[in-house]
């Protein structure tokens, strides 16, 4: 059983229905399947901001990623859960999200149905919880380049998640098709 002082995460079923609740240690410890979000970050010259992400990450450590987030909490709205998450990795606290649908991803290191956001935004970063290290803004095709070197460290369902958003020709992001 939970105590208080651990953080209680939504499980959910493939289609993305809270099915219940569990630790956040328990979701990592058995790979359970919990909802999360994700949000891309771009500027309003169409780049996007990719980040480094802390080595003390519980998953994927020292990855490169595209998109602020995490896991949402018991009883949190997708919504309220990516605001909280922009705040808390990124200083961002006045963006407006636009839903860009979601994706599931699973392996055998983590499975999560992620409810994916995009925002502009042209002001400060701030990295407020130590869990980015360093970030820069890239062109599409830049990143693109990147994605296509398999030795760059890059998280696994954001890249999933991008595939996803160029096959279905979502805004701009079919020049990451490749």
């Amino acid at each position: 059983m939970a105590t208080e002082t651990q953080e209680m995460v939504n499980l959910v079923d493939a289609d993305g229905r809270v099915v219940g609740t569990e630790s956040r240690e328990v979701v990592r410890r058995d790979n359970l399947r919990h909802a999360s979000t994700a949000v891309l970050v771009r500027n309003s010259a169409g780049e996007i901001f990719v980040h480094l992400r802390a080595a003390t990450k519980d998953w994927a450590p020292s990855h490169h990623d595209c998109c602020a987030g995490g896991v949402i909490q018991a009883g949190e709205d997708p919504r309220e859960s990516a605001v909280r998450e922009l705040a808390e990795e990124l200083g961002i606290t006045s963006a407006t999200l636009t839903a860009l649908g979601t994706s599931l991803y699973e392996d055998d290191t983590t499975r999560c149905f992620e409810h994916v956001f995009e925002t502009t935004w042209d002001g400060p970063l701030v990295y407020a919880d130590h869990e980015v290290v360093s970030g820069e803004w890239l062109t599409l095709d830049r990143l693109a380049a990147r994605l296509a070197d398999p030795s760059w460290p890059f998280v696994p369902d954001s890249r999933k998640l991008l595939a996803g958003l160029a096959a279905r020709g979502v805004h701009d992001y079919a020049r990451l098709a490749g």
